[in-house]
């Protein structure tokens, strides 16, 4: 990935922002499998049911004499984290923004779908977030890192390869569309597809009834033992993801808090229970394999790597390469040596192959 210097991003974007966004809800809803009834698993039970209750805010950073650590984040904890955590598909099109619970996910990842639309794939261990969604459906690319990270799956609706990799490793997973629809609610503020809820509370209701494995068998992270970065690239304090029109992403570096503060088309991108702006300890952008593999433009994402990509920390950069391995995508630096993580959150934006990305 090559870096380039330019100005600030409101020529870059200007011409974009009114383009891109009109044809999603026809696009988002083809999930209809062909072995289950002619139902569109986006838009199945409509009816809105209950509104949902008030977010709790995200909590802040504990103790450092606390004597465990949260495995995603390496955040110090009370008490030794042994529970599975929950991957939910979390929609992206303009009508589900701003979305509710990405603040207070440990690990969000943003992948394209079909349609010319980008979904976040947001992973919940350490916060008992009590509103995530809106709730979408899944593809066999979210699957693999659902099960790469042994986590309780998420969605509402899925295609047919999704639901044959689920089905045939047999993973733990709740699907609003066809049987899980109690651990779920829909909000009146929103229209369908893009009113779908769920919470923490709800999904560990759903893990229970369903009998899932409780004790996590998922992969470590690497973290810096001294929370110090180590990145030796040239220092980073904004960056452009031109994703495709109506889903450009960037992130500006915040030196007083040591995060990168995300936007989404020039705007900041909020919380919509919170208010508050989404944020990066860590960002890692990855080039990936991409190809379209049907007339609904579905796609095959390869989060198996290996590839190249850059990660950020603190106002730094540095290129590398990534990699799943030991279940998870790793950054190595030019030596094959893993660059670690800061505590904190971390998001994960895979791009195509050839993304020209804008830094400064």
């Amino acid at each position: 990935m090559k870096s380039l210097s330019l100005s600030r991003r409101t020529k870059f974007l200007s011409a974009w922002l009114v383009l891109g966004c009109s044809v999603i809800t026809l696009i988002g809803c083809s999930d209809t499998p062909a072995s289950m009834p002619s139902v569109s698993p986006d838009t199945a039970a409509a009816t809105p049911t209950a509104s949902a209750p008030a977010s709790k805010p995200a909590a802040s950073a504990a103790d450092p004499e606390l004597p465990y650590k949260f495995p995603l984040t390496g955040l110090p904890s009370a008490q030794e984290v042994k529970s599975r955590p929950f991957m939910v598909m979390v929609e992206n099109a303009p009508q589900a923004r701003p979305q509710t619970g990405l603040d207070q996910a440990d690990i969000v990842y943003e992948i394209l779908a079909e349609g010319e639309i980008t979904r976040f794939v947001s992973v919940f261990q350490s916060h008992e977030a009590e509103v995530i969604g809106p709730v979408r459906s899944i593809r066999p690319y979210f699957v693999e890192i659902g099960d790469a990270l042994d986590a309780v799956i998420v969605h509402a609706g899925w295609s047919q390869e999704a639901m044959d990799i689920m089905a045939g490793r047999k993973l733990a997973h709740l699907d609003e569309v066809y049987g899980d629809g109690a651990f779920y609610w829909r909000s009146t503020e929103r229209k369908a597809p893009h009113n779908l809820y769920t919470s923490v509370a709800k999904m560990k209701q759903g893990a229970e009834a369903r009998k899932f494995r409780s004790e996590w068998n998922g992969p470590l992270l690497t973290f810096a033992k001294d929370g110090q970065s180590k990145l030796t690239g040239p220092a980073v304090h904004y960056i452009f993801i031109p994703y495709i029109q109506g889903y450009f992403a960037s992130y500006e570096y915040n030196a007083q808090e040591k995060v990168y503060m995300r936007s989404m088309e020039g705007k900041p991108h909020l919380d919509k229970e919170s208010g508050k702006q989404l944020q990066a300890k860590n960002l890692l952008v990855l080039e990936s394999k991409h190809k379209i593999v049907d007339k609904e433009g579905r796609r095959e994402v390869d989060v198996f790597g290996p590839n190249k990509g850059v990660i950020l920390q603190e106002g730094k950069s540095q290129q590398i390469t990534w990699e799943r391995k030991n279940g998870l995508l790793r950054a190595f630096d030019d030596s094959g040596k893993e660059v670690p993580l800061l505590p904190g959150n971390t998001w994960v934006q895979i791009v195509p192959e050839g993304t020209k990305l804008k830094m400064e």
